[in-house]
């Protein structure tokens, strides 16, 4: 088995640097630097920068103490909650019984 990645489809990398961007912005927003955060999260400067930049490379760990630094961290617990296709999915494999009433005459 390779040990080589695949290259992350567009819309994945455009999701994550929305991501980050938001990250970033949230965190301007309480007027934290870079080096603040970094400190406060335990990871250099180059990770965080690398998370508001939306590198993939960046692992989930980071982004969860990146969000509970600046307060988000119950955002997590929206990721993948509505899973309304998946119901779809599960409702439509499950074949309902149709069994006749006998009458009681």
């Amino acid at each position: 088995m390779s040990n080589r990645s695949l290259p992350p489809y567009p819309r994945y990398t455009r999701l994550a640097a929305d991501l980050g961007e938001r990250i970033r912005l949230a965190r301007l927003r309480r007027r934290m630097t870079a080096d603040r955060m970094a400190e406060r999260m335990g990871v250099t400067r180059v990770t965080l920068h690398r998370l508001e930049q939306g590198n993939l490379s960046v692992g989930f760990g980071v982004l969860v103490r990146a969000l509970g630094v600046l307060g988000l961290e119950e955002d997590i617990a929206a990721i993948a909650a509505d899973d309304e296709l998946g119901r779809q999915l599960a409702d439509a494999a499950v074949k309902p019984t149709y069994r006749p009433r006998r009458s009681a005459s």
